[in-house]
């Protein structure tokens, strides 16, 4: 795909990756410009260890519908599986 059809994206690798998995070329781009988009091995805490607004934060960021009616461990459970 030619760079001037790509989104502006921070992690162009992931982008690419997204869009082979069939995801649009928006919520591909959402995806990839996300803060943590690409990172391995970071410190991340665990979702059970997040409160349910930051999850419900990282949920609305690379777009898991829903999220508005969903509990912690729905939202733990949705973020897992995304």
């Amino acid at each position: 795909m030619p760079k001037d059809n790509i989104p502006s994206v921070k992690n162009e690798e992931q982008y690419e990756a997204l869009r082979d998995k069939g995801y649009s070329k928006e919520k591909a781009a959402r995806i990839a410009n996300t803060e943590d988009s690409g990172v391995k091995g970071g410190h991340a805490s665990k979702y059970e260890d997040r409160t349910k607004k930051e999850l419900y934060e990282q949920a609305r960021e690379i777009g898991i519908e829903g999220r508005s009616n969903m509990t912690k461990k729905e939202l733990i459970k949705a973020l897992r599986n995304h």
